[in-house]
């Protein structure tokens, strides 16, 4: 880092150009490892493809209540879509929160 740019400036320009607040939110959707699996799991398929959560539940060793609240998390966060199918709710990757996410990543760890 330069001698001449001060601690608060940095400070000041992340905060002027990141939403950390979103960026802590979206942390939080992933923040526990079932989780995670889930992301996975929705990742793997085709991007116009959707998951019922018998099919998730099928793919992870907890029950379908735990994936139901994972679920909702999730979802609450943006980095899931869920439509409802009759009596079934599908669910998908939100591909816009995934570039999102990305970039504000990029931009706070940025090297100079």
């Amino acid at each position: 880092m330069k001698d001449d740019v001060k601690r608060e400036d940095i400070i000041e320009e992340v905060d002027k150009n990141i939403n950390l607040d979103k960026l802590a939110e979206l942390g939080r959707g992933l923040s526990h490892p079932h989780r995670l699996r889930i992301i996975g799991i929705l990742a793997e398929l085709p991007s116009d493809n959707q998951c019922m959560v018998s099919s998730i539940v099928d793919q992870l060793p907890i029950a379908q209540s735990t994936v139901s609240q994972h679920l909702k998390i999730l979802k609450e966060t943006g980095w899931i879509e869920g439509r409802i199918d009759g009596p079934r709710v599908c669910y998908c990757i939100n591909e816009d929160v995934f570039s999102e996410y990305k970039s504000e990543l990029e931009l706070l760890f940025r090297r100079e």
